[in-house]
C-alpha cells in the first residue's frame, strides 16, 4: 500500500547537493522496495513464522532421542521442550510493540537474528543446562519476529491480495504444528551423520543465513523513521501515540503471562502442585490489574502496550474467543495422538511424524482456498468449521477405541480435523484484521498471536491431562485417547455456539 508524502521544510544541504543527494537515495530504496514486489517480502515473512511455529513442536517427536542421548531428567526435558514455549508467550506483545517503535523490518530481521543463531547453539549443546538456556533465548528471538509478520502484511498489501496473504499466514501458524511433527520424525528418523536429535535444530540455520541475505533487499531498503509512519503524522497508533515503552505495563503484562504459561507447561510433568494453582490465581489478578492500568493510561493520553481501542474493536472479543478454542483443540489434539501412537501403538519417530501429514495439508489447503466459497456461504463457514471438527474429533476416538491403528477412516478422520480447524480459524483472523486500521497492526497481531499461543498451552495442559489421567496399556490408552476426543469434540461444540452467545448478550 502507498503512504502519503509528508510535507518538510528544505533540509540543510539542500542547496549545495547534499540534500538532493539524500532524497534520490531515498527515493532509490523506495523504488528498491518496490521492485522487489509483495510476493517475495511475503515468502521472507512467511518463511520465518514457519521455522517460529515449527520449533514449538518439532522438539516433541525427538524427545525420546535427546533425552538418551543428554541423560536428561523428566524436569529437564520438560524444560527443552517447554523453554521455548514460555519465552516466546511472555514476550511476544513487547515484540509486537517493538517493531511499532524501531520498524517492523529492523525488528523482523533481528529477531531473526537472534532465533538463528540460538538454533545453531541448540544444535551444539553440550548438555541438557546449556540447551534449556538456548531455547530460552530462541523463543525470545521468535518473540521479535513473529508479530512483524502480521504487521508487514497489513501495510503491504490490500483488498483481495491482503485476504489472500492472511490465509497464507494462518494456514502456516495453524498447519506448522502438524508439520513440525513430521519433519521431526523425518529427521530424527534420518539420523544424519550420526547426529541424533540435532538436526531439529540445525535446519534452521541455512534457512535463516538465506532469509538474512535476501531479507534487507527483499523486505525494502527504506523502513520509515517512527515520525515519518503514517500513524505518527496522524497521531495514532503505537508510534503516533509516543516513542516510549510502556514498561510498568510491559512488567505487569510479562509477569501475567509468566504466571499462567510456567504452570500449564510444567503442571501435569509435576502432578499439578499447590504452587502452580497459585501461580494461576495471581495470573488472573494480574492481568485484570495490567487491564485497569492500560485503560487508565490511554485515558491520560499514554501510550499503553496494548491499546483498549484496539483490543475492544468491534469482533476482536469474539476473535480471541474463537482462536484460543481453535487453538486449544489443534494442540491438546496432537499432543495427545503422539502420545497415543508413540506409546500405546509404538510407532517410530517417522512414523508418528507422518501421521499428521493429513491433518497439515488439510488445514494449509482450506486457508489458502476458503475465500473461493460463494460470498452467500461465507458467514457460516467458521460455525461450520467447529461442527466438523467436533465430528472429526469424535471420529479419530472411534476409529482408534479398539487399540488398532484406525485404518482408512483415521484418514479421513484426520483430514476433517484439519478441514474443521482451518475453517474455524482461517476466516476469523482474515475478517479481523480486516477492520483493524493499518497503524493499530502491530497491536492487534500482538493480542491475536498471544491469544492463539496461550490457546495452545490451554489445550495441552487440559487435554493432556485428560489423557494421562488413564493407567498404561493399549486398552488404557485408548480409552484415554476416546475420552480426550469426547473432551475435544466439546470444545469445538463450544467455538461453534460462542459467536451466537456474544452476540446476543451484545459484547461485540
Amino acid at each position: 500500500m502507498t503512504h502519503p508524502t509528508p510535507t518538510t521544510p528544505v533540509p540543510p544541504g539542500a542547496l549545495d547537493g547534499t540534500g538532493e543527494s539524500r532524497k534520490g537515495e531515498a527515493t532509490d530504496n523506495r523504488a528498491r522496495s518496490r521492485a522487489a514486489g509483495p510476493g517475495r517480502l511475503l515468502a521472507i515473512v512467511l518463511t520465518g513464522q514457519l521455522m517460529a511455529v515449527l520449533d514449538v513442536f518439532i522438539v516433541n517427536v525427538a524427545a525420546p532421542t535427546l533425552r538418551a542421548d543428554l541423560h536428561a531428567s523428566g524436569s529437564g526435558l520438560q524444560l527443552v521442550v517447554a523453554g521455548y514455549t514460555i519465552s516466546y508467550a511472555v514476550l511476544l506483545i513487547t515484540g509486537a510493540r517493538l517493531g511499532a517503535l524501531i520498524g517492523h523490518r529492523q525488528a523482523f530481521l533481528a529477531g531473526l537474528t537472534v532465533f538463528t543463531a540460538a538454533s545453531l547453539a541448540c544444535g551444539l549443546a553440550p548438555g541438557t543446562g546449556a540447551l534449556i538456556a538456548f531455547r530460552f533465548i530462541q523463543g525470545t528471538g521468535a518473540a521479535v519476529m513473529l508479530p512483524q509478520v502480521l504487521s508487514l502484511i497489513q501495510r503491504t498489501f490490500t483488498g483481495a491480495s491482503r485476504a489472500r496473504a492472511l490465509g497464507a499466514y494462518s494456514a502456516v501458524l495453524a498447519s506448522g504444528a502438524a508439520a513440525g511433527q513430521v519433519l521431526g520424525g523425518v529427521l530424527v528418523q534420518a539420523d544424519l551423520f550420526g547426529t541424533g536429535w540435532r538436526p531439529v535444530f540445525l535446519v534452521n540455520v541455512p534457512i535463516g543465513l538465506v532469509l538474512l541475505i535476501l531479507g534487507p533487499r527483499w523486505l525494502g531498503g527504506a523502513e520509515e523513521r517512527p515520525e515519518e509512519r503514517p500513524e505518527a503524522r496522524a497521531g495514532g497508533g503505537a508510534a503516533g501515540r509516543s516513542g516510549a515503552l510502556d514498561l510498568a505495563g510491559l512488567l505487569l503484562l510479562a509477569a501475567a503471562v509468566l504466571l499462567f504459561t510456567v504452570p500449564m507447561v510444567l503442571g501435569q510433568e509435576w502432578g499439578w502442585p499447590l504452587w502452580g494453582w497459585v501461580m494461576l490465581g495471581l495470573s488472573v489478578v494480574l492481568a485484570a490489574v495490567f487491564a485497569v492500568y492500560e485503560a487508565r493510561l490511554a485515558g491520560r493520553g499514554g501510550a499503553p502496550l496494548i491499546s483498549p481501542r484496539v483490543a475492544g474493536a468491534p469482533g476482536m472479543p469474539l476473535a480471541i474467543g474463537r482462536i484460543v478454542l481453535a487453538m486449544a483443540a489443534n494442540a491438546g489434539f496432537l499432543f495427545v495422538m503422539t502420545l497415543h501412537v508413540q506409546g500405546a501403538l509404538g510407532y517410530g519417530a517417522l512414523r508418528a511424524g507422518w501421521t499428521f501429514a493429513p491433518t497439515a495439508v488439510a488445514f494449509g489447503l482450506v486457508g489458502l482456498n476458503w475465500q473461493r466459497i460463494p460470498a452467500r456461504w461465507q458467514p457460516v463457514t467458521v460455525p461450520f468449521g467447529f461442527l466438523l471438527a467436533a465430528a472429526s474429533f469424535a471420529g479419530v476416538g472411534l476409529a482408534l477405541r479398539d487399540g488398532s491403528d484406525g485404518g482408512p477412516w483415521l484418514f479421513a478422520a484426520l483430514v476433517g480435523v484439519g478441514t474443521g480447524l482451518s475453517f474455524a480459524y482461517s476466516p476469523v483472523l482474515t475478517r479481523t484484521l480486516a477492520t483493524i486500521r493499518p497503524q493499530d497492526a502491530a497491536d492487534a497481531s500482538g493480542v491475536l498471536v498471544t491469544s492463539a499461543q496461550l490457546g495452545m498451552l490451554t489445550g495441552v495442559a487440559v487435554f493432556g491431562a485428560i489423557f494421562l489421567g488413564h493407567g498404561p496399556g493399549v486398552d488404557a490408552s485408548a480409552d484415554a485417547l476416546w475420552a480426550t476426543c469426547l473432551a475435544l469434540a466439546g470444545a469445538a461444540l463450544c467455538g461453534a455456539i460462542v459467536g451466537l452467545v456474544i452476540r446476543v448478550g451484545h459484547l461485540r
